[in-house]
């Protein structure tokens, strides 16, 4: 399975990124190995996740979530897609 999630970090932004081992990824981000961009915003807190057949319906849907604003993103997570309202 792969996964397309949004984690909240130390500093309340947020990230999204894909993988095929959640749990994994989200040790891997609170341990300084995830991404860059958490690194120095750890702990990070998965607060949304969707899962994937492929590899590349998770990389796509990370891409167009990457382009919603905070806003939207927080409606996401709040089980709001705003794509889908669109």
């Amino acid at each position: 399975m792969n996964y397309t999630y949004l984690v909240e970090c130390a500093d309340k932004s947020l990230y999204c990124g894909w993988t095929n081992d959640l749990e994994k990824r989200i040790a891997a981000h609170n341990a300084g190995r995830g991404a860059k961009y958490t690194k120095a915003r750890r702990p990070v807190a998965l607060v949304y996740y969707e899962e994937f057949e492929t590899k590349e319906k998770a990389m796509r849907r990370e891409a167009e979530i990457k382009r919603l604003d905070r806003k939207d993103k927080l409606a996401l997570i709040e089980n709001r897609d705003p794509l889908k309202e669109e």
